[in-house]
């Protein structure tokens, strides 16, 4: 009986970083087999966030080198490891920034897999969505619905899920004021979520050109930080329930906490590293609180994605092919893009 002729799998384009602080380098390597609870997806596109930088600059204890980057990712499955059953080759599926738990630690065990001890994100744990290919683990996929393309879904893995979970968890009722800090990246899809709430919205920019698009996003009142103090205005107002801190900026932040309501809440998710500044009688005089949220588990992206399709919600996008990963990197790093940077397959 003749042998059957071994198939020959072509090689991939990835754009990885050899070392923290290098350059991107394009490179071609083989197609990677998916292991035992794995998943290979074709990934189709592949959102370039902020948080790209621990990456590529080596920021993030205990990274392996060379790295691709990417947790904002979007494609099918295109192949299934052994003990998979659950997902099917053909399947449009996702990866976010959770990328899989160890499901033994006491968050875990818990049932909190978002506060794993060893919670693995795409891009740093493992190779991310910056290349063709990418192997998950199926603990880590998320269900992409119709109704969105794959470059519409993939910020929403990040962005999305992270503006969505932070507001559905505020405690904000509907009609309550809630406040947007930054219409970018982040805020340009927390107005969104927020209008579409049920929230009253108030959206604030950096400058009066802000304004046209805040209201067009769903905001009821804009208010330029540049002229106007917005914790004042937000007091005129009645005072935010919830201020959703989107810029990652703490003195920005800091300026912003007396324009808390009595038992309003500052729920903080852009990641800066210099210290917000509050006194105790901040706080105290009127019960105010400060809250940090991290994105979300699969589960949260799926819930984020399926009221995206339901209420139009959507990011804007400009996008890159692949092989201008550096390009597109650079165009996010400007913190110029309109507003989140995808990379297409």
């Amino acid at each position: 009986m003749a042998t059957q002729p071994k198939v020959v799998i072509a090689p991939m384009t990835v754009a990885r970083v050899p070392k923290p602080g290098a350059d991107f380098e394009l490179v071609e390597l083989e197609i990677p087999e998916p292991g035992m609870g794995q998943v290979r997806i074709k990934v189709n596109a592949c959102g370039i966030c902020h948080s790209d930088v621990f990456t590529k600059e080596g920021q993030w204890p205990g990274i392996q080198y060379p790295r691709i980057p990417g947790h904002e990712v979007a494609g099918i499955v295109d192949e299934v490891g052994e003990g998979v059953s659950e997902w099917k080759k053909g399947q449009r599926v996702g990866v976010g920034w959770h990328g899989g738990q160890d499901g033994t630690c006491l968050a875990c065990r818990r049932g909190d897999f978002g506060s794993c001890r060893n919670l693995k994100v795409p891009g740093i744990s493992y190779d991310g969505g910056y290349q063709q290919y990418m192997l998950a683990p199926v603990e880590a996929l998320v269900a992409i619905p119709d109704g969105l393309t794959d470059a519409e879904a993939a910020p929403l893995l990040c962005a999305g899920v992270t503006t969505f979970n932070a507001l559905r968890h505020s405690g904000a009722a509907p009609g309550d004021l809630v406040a947007i800090q930054g219409v970018g990246g982040l805020g340009h899809l927390g107005v969104q979520f927020a209008n579409k709430f049920g929230y009253k919205v108030a959206a604030i920019g950096r400058g009066p050109e802000n304004a046209a698009l805040a209201k067009k996003l769903g905001a009821s009142i804009y208010i330029d930080s540049q002229s106007t103090n917005p914790a004042e205005a937000l007091q005129k107002l009645g005072g935010a329930q919830v201020i959703l801190a989107t810029a990652p900026s703490s003195k920005a932040m800091s300026a912003l906490i007396d324009g808390l309501a009595a038992h309003g809440r500052l729920m903080v998710i852009g990641a800066a590293f210099d210290p917000i500044e509050v006194t105790p009688i901040q706080l105290i005089s009127t019960v105010r609180n400060i809250q940090g949220w991290a994105s979300g588990t699969p589960t949260d992206s799926e819930d984020t994605l399926n009221f995206a399709v339901l209420t139009g919600v959507r990011p804007m996008i400009e996008t890159y092919p692949l092989e201008r990963a550096a390009e597109g990197y650079a165009r996010m790093m400007s913190g110029k893009a309109q507003f989140r940077v995808v990379l297409t397959m």
